[in-house]
C-alpha cells in the first residue's frame, strides 16, 4: 500500500484506528474454545465487527507463536481472511524482528512474500544492514521502534549522548538515510505525550504507529495535538480495550461499539485536515 492510498483510506473511513489482534485463549469467550481453530474464530468475528471503524490490523506475533503450529496457522488464516475480505485494510505484523542481514532477509521473505502483510515492526539496535532487507519490497513498510510506550523505554531510548541528544532522536535522524516517508513508519507510544512534538520536529511527514491508547492510559487528544500532520500521519493502535471489551457470546458487538467510539473521536480530530 502506498502512502497516498493509506491516507485516502483514512479519509474515507474517517478513522486512523489500528485494531491490535493480541489474541489470548485465556481471555476469549469460552464457547469459542470448542472451535477447531479458536484463535482464528475469535479474530474473524473481531475483524467483521470492527472493519467499518478502522483502517488497519496489527496481529502481535507473540500471541500466535506461543501456541506453536496451531497459533502460526491461525495467524496465516487471519492474514488470508483480511486479504480476501478486507483487501484495503493495512496489515502490520508486530514481530519486532531485526538481525544480521542474511537473517533479516529471511524474515522479510517470510512476511512480505509468503504472508503478504503490508508492514512489519523492526528493532533498530543492530543498525542499517539489519533493516535494509525489509526495505527491498515495493509497497511494503518498515515500522521502526523509536520511542515505545512501556516504562522501561527510559532505560535506553531517553539516554542522551555528549551533545544532549536522546537515543530515540538519533534513531529518527539516522534511519531517514535508509528510507523516506513512503516506506518507513515509527513506533511512538501514546504515553510519551509532549515528546510527540520532538518526534514531529525530526520526522514531520512520516506515519507514526501509536500503541498505548486505552488499557495503557494514553490520551488520543494529546497524541493528535502533538503528532498529527496534514496527512494525518497516525495509526493509533488499540488492542485489549476493543477485543476484550466483553467475554460473553456478545463479544463482537461489544468490540464494534468500542471501535466505533474511538472512530467517532478520530473523525472529530480529522475534521480540520479533511476540510482542507
Amino acid at each position: 500500500m502506498t502512502y497516498e492510498a493509506l491516507f485516502q483510506f483514512i479519509c474515507e473511513q474517517r478513522s486512523f484506528l489500528c485494531v491490535g489482534l493480541d489474541t489470548d485463549l485465556r481471555k476469549v469467550p469460552q464457547h469459542l474454545l470448542q472451535d477447531e481453530n479458536p484463535i482464528f474464530a475469535f479474530n474473524r468475528a473481531i475483524i467483521d465487527a470492527t472493519a467499518p471503524y478502522c483502517v488497519a490490523y496489527k496481529p502481535n506475533l507473540a500471541f500466535y507463536e506461543t501456541y506453536g503450529v496451531r497459533g502460526w496457522q491461525a495467524f496465516e488464516d487471519t492474514v488470508c481472511y483480511l486479504r480476501t475480505n478486507y483487501p484495503r485494510h493495512f496489515i502490520i505484523a508486530d514481530a519486532k524482528r531485526g538481525d544480521i542481514g542474511n537473517t533479516s532477509a529471511m524474515y522479510a521473505r517470510a512476511f512480505f512474500e509468503d504472508l503478504d502483510v503490508d508492514a512489519i515492526t523492526v528493532a533498530p539496535y543492530m543498525g542499517r544492514d539489519s533493516v535494509e532487507p525489509f526495505l527491498g519490497y515495493s509497497g511494503k513498510w518498515v515500522v521502526l521502534l523509536a520511542l515505545t510506550s512501556n516504562k522501561g523505554s527510559a532505560d535506553f531510548q531517553l539516554t542522551e549522548d555528549s551533545t544532549g541528544t536522546p537515543l530515540f532522536e538519533r534513531v529518527l535522524q539516522k534511519s531517514q538515510i535508509w528510507a523516506d516517508a513512503s516506506q518507513m513508519m515509527y513506533v511512538v507510544g501514546a504515553t510519551q505525550g509532549e515528546r510527540f512534538a520532538d518526534v514531529r520536529r525530526l520526522v514531520p511527514n512520516h506515519f507514526l504507529l501509536v500503541p498505548g491508547i486505552g488499557a495503557q492510559g494514553g490520551s488520543l487528544a494529546e497524541v493528535c495535538r502533538y503528532g498529527m500532520n496534514e496527512h494525518c500521519g497516525l495509526l493509533v493502535n488499540s488492542s485489549r480495550s476493543i477485543i476484550y471489551a466483553d467475554n460473553t457470546p456478545c463479544f463482537a458487538q461489544a468490540a464494534a461499539a468500542a471501535a466505533q467510539k474511538l472512530q467517532e473521536e478520530m473523525a472529530a480530530e480529522l475534521r480540520a485536515i479533511l476540510i482542507n
